[in-house]
């Protein structure tokens, strides 16, 4: 392994450790009253959560992995994991009936031009009919923008929604389950969320060779 991908692995060693840490040091000097208040809260809780998430995937520039995270700590793994799949499910769908429907311009002036050039950065020829390819380029942190580059790149519906239900499945478990993990002292869940995350880097990296393969 040579020097920069050292350097790479470490990284995201260093932001998995600091998010492990961040939700562990909240869990035990102030989540507790937080997440009274929460339960006190009852459907709007989650569906507070539903909302920001959505937002996040519909303007893509706005992070949203700090959601699936509070959604773990706040709402425990099962009603944490079902919160943010059904968000990015009909968000993500959104996205793909927007693009597919308006076309370009009307996607550029909802999410600016600077996501807009990350969007059209994809190869459509590469995906179209590549239905593995697809979903494990869904299963990383571009599946919002993906979702946008798909509907104008005519992507049918059909092949767009099992690929994206796979991939929200898997990858929409294991930042949630980092949040639920340490907040809950979950040693094992933590461990697999861990895990899970090791698996999607490798994936990432090879759906990333294989499309840099096909060019």
């Amino acid at each position: 392994m040579d020097q920069k991908k050292l350097r790479k692995y470490l990284l995201i060693a260093l932001i998995v450790a600091v998010f492990v840490l961040i939700v562990f040091l909240v869990q035990n000097y102030g989540i507790e009253p937080l997440r009274k208040r929460v339960e006190d809260m009852g459907i709007w809780a989650p569906f507070g959560i539903m909302i920001l998430r959505g937002v996040s995937v519909i303007f893509p520039a706005l992070p949203s992995s700090v959601y699936s995270l509070l959604a773990g700590s706040l709402l425990g793994f099962k009603s944490g994991y079902l919160t943010i799949f059904l968000s990015d499910l009909i968000f993500c769908q959104a996205a793909f009936f927007i693009a597919r429907n308006l076309g370009r311009e009307p996607v550029r002036r909802l999410v600016g031009v600077k996501a807009m050039k990350r969007i059209e950065g994809f190869n459509q020829n590469q995906l179209e009919g590549n239905f593995f390819l697809m979903t494990g380029l869904l299963m990383t942190g571009l599946f919002d923008f993906l979702s946008y580059a798909l509907g104008i790149g005519g992507t049918r519906w059909r092949m767009f929604t099992p690929s994206l239900i796979i991939s929200l499945l898997i990858s929409d478990s294991i930042l949630v389950a980092v949040g639920a993990g340490v907040s809950q002292g979950a040693g094992l869940m933590l461990g697999a969320a861990l895990l899970g995350m090791f698996a999607l880097a490798t994936i990432t990296g090879l759906t990333k060779k294989n499309k840099s393969t096909t060019k």
